[in-house]
């Protein structure tokens, strides 16, 4: 049965319900440059839905989840925006790993990690991206090479979200000697708390670590701990990057409402509403906020292709310009720091990573330009 109006009634319910005593305060706690707030707590939160059966509502039955259409998934994540409920601290296990277990795992990998990560018990993070290797990851140069029952990894990974709170990786690793670009990856499951993993948080301009530098060093991990064969790693590794961009984004959007509307009051309390320069661009913000919810809707189910490129790259741009809007609306007290920052300063400044994590603007332009459009290839040198 698809009845979202019934899902978003029981979603409201329920977290009316349950948003009180020691949790009311989780309320607008978390999301990107805030991950540090209230962690612990925050994953009791994610502990006490699983204990409701609200989390997974996406994934199939047999794996723990509601099986919700995709109508119903968002109605789910737009009601839980909606309430203020605290930022999710298993996004990564829930939305993108379990997803391409569920898809391309094995029975036994799904026996042994799904659960787990339906019941919040172990936390992930993505292994993608190194020094020399950032949106271009067929660059990357970590390997990893059996040894008897083992794999055994060295390389380094760069700007890893939540690695210092996660158990495990889903590593892009090099495991055919000699292999270059695309061939000879595979996607390796490698748990975090071993001698051989170092991590080492990066301080960002907002004064928080939750991006990190893995380094692996001699770590170890099963055999059969691969995501499909070995040397297919390239093919599961954009298999995850387009769960990235599912229904969960619609939820993302009600929290770039709030913070829409939020800009919107600071300009009135300031006075920077009468300016009709920045009138413009806040009702060009308030017309972008639609075009991302359309865009999301129509392509809503589609399989993972470089459509994806062009989600990335309209909400990433909208929301680092709200960030410039922002200390516009906060004039120049935006300029001072005391004691701290305040929530428009630091999403000013994080936003500032928005059209760089994810997936590059740069690179997601090359990929709508000869992946949709048909344009000639970029030279590469």
């Amino acid at each position: 049965m698809n009845d979202p109006e019934r899902i978003r009634a029981e979603a409201a319910d329920w977290l009316a319900s349950n948003l009180t005593g020691e949790f009311a305060r989780l309320r607008g706690l978390g999301g990107p440059g805030r991950e540090h707030e209230a962690f612990d707590a925050r994953l009791a939160w994610e502990r006490h839905m699983a204990a409701a059966g609200w989390t997974c509502v996406g994934w199939p039955e047999e794996f723990g989840g509601r099986g919700l259409s995709l109508a119903e998934q968002v109605a789910f994540h737009e009601e839980y925006a909606a309430s203020g409920a605290p930022a999710r601290v298993n996004h990564l296990g829930e939305h993108l790993f379990g997803p391409t277990l569920i898809a391309l795992g094995t029975p036994e990998q799904r026996k042994r990690f799904l659960p787990k990560i339906v019941r919040v018990e172990e936390l992930w993070c993505q292994g993608y991206s190194e020094p020399g290797a950032g949106s271009d990851l067929a660059a990357v140069s970590t390997s990893a090479v059996l040894d008897g029952d083992e794999w055994v990894v060295n390389g380094q990974k760069v700007w890893t979200s939540l690695a210092h709170v996660a158990d495990w990786c889903f590593v892009l690793a090099r495991t055919e000697r000699g292999s270059v670009r695309h061939r000879g990856l595979s996607y390796l499951l490698v748990p975090l708390r071993q001698e051989g993993v170092t991590i080492r948080p990066i301080q960002q301009l907002t004064g928080t670590s939750e991006f990190n530098e893995v380094f692996f060093d001699g770590a170890r991990t099963a055999a059969d701990l691969v995501v499909g064969e070995p040397g297919e790693g390239w093919r599961v590794a954009m298999a995850t990057l387009g769960f990235e961009r599912g229904v969960s984004t619609l939820g993302q959007q009600i929290g770039f409402r709030r913070e829409l509307e939020g800009v919107i009051e600071q300009a009135r309390r300031t006075g920077a509403i009468d300016d009709p320069a920045l009138r413009d661009e806040l009702n060009r913000a308030e017309i972008g906020l639609r075009v991302l919810r359309a865009h999301a809707l129509r392509t809503l189910g589609e399989s993972a292709g470089p459509e994806v490129a062009v989600g990335k790259l309209l909400w990433a741009g909208w929301h680092r310009r709200l960030g410039e809007l922002a200390v516009r609306a906060r004039g120049a007290r935006a300029l001072v720091a005391d004691p701290g920052l305040d929530e428009w300063q630091r999403l000013f400044l994080f936003s500032r990573a928005d059209t760089i994590y994810g997936g590059s603007d740069e690179i997601e332009r090359t990929i709508i330009a000869e992946r949709i459009l048909g344009l000639p290839k970029e030279v590469r040198g």
